[in-house]
């Protein structure tokens, strides 16, 4: 009779292993995508922190010998005034183009095309996927020949003459523009997040004289919350992360779109303060976690209510 344990021996090993591959050829057939995380991610990350912790300019003798200056870029910063501004003018930008903007239009569009068929539903989602399809380049430009202050088609339109809509409305500017470019993707994920929504619900909630709203308050929004959340998360960080309004503005008039992503590149590109410029970046880094681990908070919370009930 054989010892306990030699049969279940080989099982093991062969329930480890399931593709067959060994040890050696698992870590070969792995080895690329590692390299790749580590040349692409990984090393770049931990320079940035090391380049927040030194005085290196792009010009002069901190270019050839930077100093250890601790975390004195970081004190520098965050008692920055102008740091400050800029985060502010990010949040108002953020709730503004991303999380009233693209969310609720997307939705909103979502909601109004669920019931079309053929042609014109095609036709809406081409147009605003157009948008979102083009290159930031291409975008920005035709955003600037539409509120240029003597040609610009919205003048034209409106009839008004001379309005430099990007001096006295930068923000607004930029909001609409941002909108304008990503709705595109809430729009499809809302779509997809409707069709899933159990049709038998929605003709439940009719049969009792259901209105449109209550419809969509008790039946369609517990249905999609997950997508809502999702939504949100991922637009907030894309709009939180943008350099696109850049394009259009370039952070003026006198620094009034100045978000922080181009704090960053005014102040280390032409501003020269590489150290600085990764301590921001690594500040931001730490504020985009904050938001990500918020929103695994919330998704947890609704987990846990499921199982309660």
């Amino acid at each position: 009779m054989p010892p306990a344990g030699s049969a279940t021996a080989p099982r093991r090993r062969r329930a480890d292993d399931v593709a067959g591959l060994g040890t050696l050829r698992a870590g070969l057939f792995v080895a690329p995508g590692l390299i790749l995380i580590g040349v692409f991610l990984l090393f770049p990350a931990l320079w940035t922190i090391w380049l927040g912790m030194t005085d290196y300019r792009l010009t002069g003798l901190q270019a050839a010998s930077p100093e250890f200056v601790g975390l004195d870029n970081y004190l520098d910063a965050l008692t920055d005034g102008d740091f400050w501004n800029s985060l502010w003018l990010t949040l108002i930008f953020v709730i503004g183009s991303g999380i009233i903007g693209q969310t609720l239009i997307g939705f909103g569009l979502a909601w109004s095309i669920r019931d079309l068929r053929g042609w014109a539903k095609g036709l809406i989602e081409g147009l605003v996927l157009a948008a979102w399809v083009i290159p930031a380049s291409v975008a920005s430009f035709l955003w600037l020949a539409l509120l240029d202050r003597r040609s610009g088609t919205v003048n034209e339109l409106f009839g008004i003459q001379g309005t430099a809509w990007l001096i006295d409305h930068p923000m607004e500017a930029i909001i609409l523009f941002n909108i304008w470019v990503g709705t595109a993707f809430s729009m499809q994920l809302f779509s997809s997040a409707l069709s899933a929504v159990p049709p038998t619900q929605i003709e439940s909630a009719k049969m009792v004289g259901a209105s449109q709203w209550q419809q969509l308050r008790d039946v369609i929004v517990p249905n999609i919350k997950g997508h809502i959340l999702t939504n949100t998360l991922l637009i907030t960080l894309w709009t939180f992360n943008t350099f696109t309004p850049y394009l259009v503005t370039a952070g003026g008039p006198n620094g009034r779109t100045e978000i922080l992503s181009v704090y960053i590149y005014k102040t280390a590109i032409p501003g020269g303060q590489l150290g600085m410029g990764a301590a921001i970046s690594l500040i931001m880094l730490l504020i985009n976690l904050v938001i990500a681990l918020g929103y695994v908070r919330v998704a947890q919370g609704r987990r846990q209510g499921r199982r309660k009930r």
